[in-house]
């Protein structure tokens, strides 16, 4: 199985070539986010057309998920118990399925805004939420298979930035974050793609502006989590470059993973 995971930065702006990324890249599940997108103005026929069924949820504003796959899409889970909620609601932030018999989630961490922001409090404790919840699925089942894909909103090293002096006193690299992001590795889970990748200046996200892509002035936030069962079976992995060069393309390039 091929699992991808990719911030589209806008589902109906994107679709059509977002779908044939998937296709023209073997891509079994694709976990996306940043959406963008109310639930009735999703593209679902571009991706039927494609052969993969699609599960999704989106307000429009800043957030939304969605999950694509051509190996089954069933048991859809729309956001965990006890997510927290931003001024009264719970965001489109998280969604899963079983694909293939391994528990596909697609997750928009929280970005946090900047050190002492409220929104900073609640994307720590969104990770918290998400941690409790991922290491309980686990003492349940040692041998689930899980996938926690997304963007994480976290550079967990500082070889994970271009420039360590340029984040200084920003979000995304603060203790806190890299805490809360660390402790998934403490409940057992893996970024299952870290071990095929270069180490240093291999990024996911380029902002728009400063000519960030060309210069490779990146961050790398983007990860699949994997719980042991599941990591046992990861074979390969790549960030594709190319996707985030292609005209009119998100800020992020995919997350590529090959489980046997």
């Amino acid at each position: 199985m091929r699992l991808a995971t990719w911030n589209v930065n806008s589902i109906r702006a994107r679709s059509e070539s977002i779908v044939a990324w998937a296709a023209d890249s073997e891509i079994d599940v694709l976990a996306l986010q940043e959406t963008k997108c109310t639930d009735d103005g999703f593209p679902v026929m571009s991706f039927l057309a494609a052969g993969y069924d699609v599960a999704f949820t989106g307000n429009g504003g800043y957030n939304g998920v969605a999950i694509a796959s051509r190996v089954g899409l069933d048991a859809v889970e729309y956001g965990f118990e006890g997510q927290p909620e931003w001024e009264g609601a719970r965001e489109a932030r998280a969604i899963s399925a079983v694909c293939d018999g391994v528990r596909v989630w697609s997750l928009y961490v929280p970005n946090g805004r900047a050190p002492g922001d409220p929104h900073f409090s609640y994307k720590v404790e969104w990770l918290g939420a998400l941690r409790d919840r991922a290491a309980l699925w686990l003492a349940h089942d040692p041998a689930a298979q899980i996938a926690l894909a997304g963007d994480w909103n976290v550079a967990p090293t500082d070889a994970d930035v271009w420039d360590p002096a340029e984040f200084a006193g920003k979000s995304h690299v603060t203790d806190e974050e890299r805490a809360a992001f660390g402790s998934f590795a403490d409940a057992g889970y893996a970024d299952a793609a870290q071990p095929y990748l270069e180490r240093e200046k291999t990024f996911t996200f380029w902002d728009y502006q400063q000519l960030r892509f060309p210069r490779n002035q990146g961050m790398k936030i983007d990860f699949v989590l994997c719980s042991p069962a599941l990591n046992d079976r990861v074979f390969g992995a790549a960030i594709d470059k190319a996707a985030r060069k292609a005209p009119g393309a998100s800020d992020h390039a995919p997350v590529v993973l090959d489980v046997r």
